[in-house]
C-alpha cells in the first residue's frame, strides 16, 4: 500500500454517482440477454470513464465507482446463497437508532420508503459463496480501464460480516457464532479474488457504528458483544491477506439526517484497531465528527498503519475550501504524522445505483477541492515554499 511519502496522497472511500443510461440500463438487464449484454457492455465503457475522470481530477488512489454493484452493502445478497427475500415481513429500521423517535419528521422525509419497516432477508439455508462473475468482471474492468492512465494504486470495496443482511434475521444456524462465520466465509471469496488481482481490498462497514445506538440502549455490554463477534469474524476472513493490502472503512451512513444517534469515535475506536487492516478510513469532515481528530492523540496507529481521515464530505452541498479541507489534513499529520495520512472522504457519493447525495458536478467540485488541499498542506508539511490557494 502507498503511503504519503513525498507529499499528501489523495483517495475516496468508493461510491460514486452512477450515469443515468447505467442507472436505466441496470434496471433492465433482468428483462432479456440482449438488454443484459447491453447493460454488461456500457458498464465497462462507463467504468473506463469513471476511472479517467478521477485520474484527471488528481486522485491517487482509485476505484470504479462500485457501478457493478446495486449497493454497497445488499449487492452481496445477490452472490450468495442462504438467504430468502420476505417482502411482508417487515422489520423496524434499528440502525438508525434512537434518531426514529427524535426526529420523526426529518425520518419521514428521507426514509418515506421505510416507514412501515423494511422487508425481511431471513437465512434460511446455508450461506455460500455461488458464483465469481460478478466480481471477475468488476476487477476486470478496473484492470483493464487502469492500463489508460497513471494512478498511485486502485482498490475495490467488499461489504463486511458486520454490514451483511443488516435487516437480516437467522433462522437456520443453531447459534449466532455460527451464523457470521458462515457469512465470514462467503465474503472471503471476494476478499481473496480481489487480493490475488492486485489490487487494494477495501471492506465497508457503516453497521459496525449504526447499531451502536440500538445496542447499548439496552446495555453497553450488549454492543461490545455483537460488534466483537463480528470484527473476530472479520479478521477470520482476511487470514493469509496481509495486512498492507487491506483498508477498512468505517462511517456514519450517508443519509441526511441530524446524526444525533452516531456512535462517539472513542467508543468504536477500539474495534475499528483491532481489524487487521493497514490503513483505516473514518468520517472527518461532517459536523457531527469533525472534532474526533482529538481521539487520536489518545489512541495511537500501530507502527506501519495509516489513517485516511474525510476531509471533504457528502453530507452537504457545499463545497469545501481547499484552505479547510489543507487545514484538516494538517491536524492528522502533526498527530499521527504526515507519512501516515492519506486524504479521503466520509462517505460515498451513491451508495446505491439509484441514490445521489450531492448533483454529480458538485461531487467532482469537492474531488478537485480534495486534491488542491492535500497540493496545499504537501508544501507545508514539506517545506515546499507558500502555497497560492486557488478558490
Amino acid at each position: 500500500m502507498k503511503r504519503s511519502e513525498h507529499r499528501i496522497l489523495t483517495t475516496h472511500v468508493g461510491s460514486l454517482i452512477r450515469p443515468p443510461q447505467l442507472q436505466n440500463l441496470a434496471t433492465a438487464a433482468q428483462e432479456s440477454a440482449e438488454k443484459k449484454r447491453q447493460y454488461e457492455d456500457f458498464l465497462k465503457e462507463s467504468v473506463a470513464e469513471a476511472v479517467k475522470k478521477q485520474a484527471q481530477v488528481g486522485i491517487d488512489i482509485i476505484n470504479d465507482g462500485e457501478y457493478g454493484k446495486s449497493s454497497w452493502a445488499n449487492y452481496i445478497l445477490e452472490r450468495v446463497t442462504g438467504f430468502e427475500h420476505r417482502a411482508d415481513q417487515l422489520r423496524p429500521v434499528y440502525w438508525l437508532g434512537r434518531d426514529r423517535d427524535r426526529f420523526p419528521e426529518v425520518m419521514a422525509a428521507e426514509f418515506s420508503w421505510m416507514s412501515k419497516g423494511v422487508p425481511t432477508e431471513v437465512c434460511t439455508g446455508p450461506i455460500k459463496y455461488r458464483d465469481r462473475s460478478a466480481i471477475d468482471r468488476d476487477i476486470h474492468n478496473l484492470k483493464d480501464a487502469l492500463r489508460s492512465v497513471s494512478v498511485e494504486d486502485a482498490f475495490l470495496p467488499v461489504v463486511a460480516p458486520a454490514s451483511t443482511a443488516y435487516d437480516g434475521i437467522n433462522e437456520y444456524y443453531p447459534t449466532e457464532r455460527e451464523y457470521v462465520y458462515a457469512i465470514a466465509e462467503a465474503l472471503r471469496q471476494e476478499y481473496r479474488a480481489i487480493y490475488d488481482a492486485g489490487l487494494i481490498l477495501q471492506v465497508d462497514d457503516a453497521v459496525l457504528a449504526n447499531m451502536y445506538d440500538h445496542l447499548v440502549e439496552k446495555s453497553p455490554e450488549n454492543y461490545r458483544q455483537w460488534a466483537g463477534l463480528r470484527i473476530e469474524a472479520l479478521n477470520h476472513a482476511l487470514e493469509g491477506i496481509p495486512e498492507d493490502r487491506v483498508r477498512y472503512h468505517v462511517c456514519f451512513g450517508s443519509w441526511h439526517v441530524p446524526h444525533l444517534a452516531d456512535a462517539p469515535l472513542e467508543e468504536i475506536v477500539g474495534f475499528i484497531l483491532n481489524v487487521r487492516a493497514g490503513a483505516y478510513l473514518i468520517e472527518a469532515a461532517n459536523p457531527r465528527h469533525e472534532h474526533e481528530w482529538r481521539i487520536w492523540e489518545t489512541h495511537k496507529l500501530a507502527s506501519g498503519k495509516i489513517l485516511i481521515p474525510g476531509v471533504i464530505t457528502h453530507h452537504t452541498i457545499t463545497v469545501e475550501h481547499p484552505r479547510l479541507v489543507a487545514d484538516r489534513i494538517l491536524r492528522f499529520a502533526r498527530i499521527v504524522g504526515r507519512e501516515n495520512v492519506i486524504a479521503g472522504t466520509d462517505c460515498g457519493f451513491a451508495q446505491a445505483h439509484m441514490i445521489q447525495r450531492v448533483p454529480p458536478s458538485v461531487m467532482w467540485a469537492k474531488f478537485e477541492a480534495l486534491v488542491e488541499g492535500a497540493r496545499i498542506a504537501s508544501a507545508e508539511l514539506w517545506g515546499k515554499g507558500k502555497t497560492t490557494v486557488i478558490s
